[in-house]
């Protein structure tokens, strides 16, 4: 795949080529500010963009600012942002601006390479990956009025693993039943949350936000 990168840091940026590269991609661009990111992506379409979510001027959320803003213009930009720190907000805003090809993984997560491009591969592909810390965060807040409260244990599983981005083949083999029994899980997470609509990348999407709590 062609792959844009975005980050601060020219080491980083040059670490994460020399991955990306050795994963069989082709890195078209590298980029260190949010103003940057926007003007590339937009022009050269990657088919997916790797981007840190803290950049200059002000180091906060120029990284996420920026996705936003290419999703405005492109709602089905695969991006993949990269953060120092769970920010439950982040994932929140980011999946949000968008209906698939969305990831959010912690940093420390592209030091298991197979990890790291697994998730530019699913993301690539149109999928949505978040980092399993994020989901175990999003899994133990105990909100009240929770509406995943009503579904079963196994259900919350399905639902976590839907989150990370795997896929139903996937999950088949983490929990040990056919894909079959899978999809009937999916079916009821989206009955019980009300997701009767629309595509399933969308309702699988809109699980992961009713988890996050949107």
């Amino acid at each position: 795949m062609r792959i844009l990168i975005a980050d601060d840091s020219v080491l980083l940026r040059e670490g994460l080529t020399l991955i990306l590269n050795e994963g069989g991609h082709e890195v078209i661009g590298g980029v260190g500010t949010g103003n940057e990111l926007v003007s590339r992506c937009l022009a050269l379409r990657p088919d997916v963009t790797v981007s840190d979510i803290r950049m200059p001027p002000s180091h906060t959320d120029e990284g996420l600012r920026a996705a936003v803003r290419i999703r405005e213009e492109w709602p089905d930009a695969p991006i993949l942002l990269l953060s120092q720190y769970i920010v439950l907000s982040y994932a929140t805003e980011l999946l949000s601006s968008g209906s698939g090809s969305i990831g959010y993984l912690l940093k420390d997560r592209v030091s298991d390479l197979d990890s790291f491009l697994d998730a530019v591969d699913r993301v690539g592909n149109g999928g949505m990956v978040l980092d399993p810390e994020v989901v175990a965060q999003m899994m133990g807040r105990g909100r009240r009025n929770d509406p995943v409260a009503s579904l079963t244990p196994r259900e919350r599983e399905v639902l976590e693993l839907m989150s990370e981005g795997h896929t139903n083949s996937a999950i088949a083999k983490r929990l040990v039943v056919s894909e079959g029994a899978v999809e009937k899980h999916i079916q009821r997470i989206f009955a019980k949350l009300g997701l009767h609509a629309n595509s399933e990348v969308h309702r699988r999407v809109s699980a992961v936000l009713t988890l996050l709590g949107t």
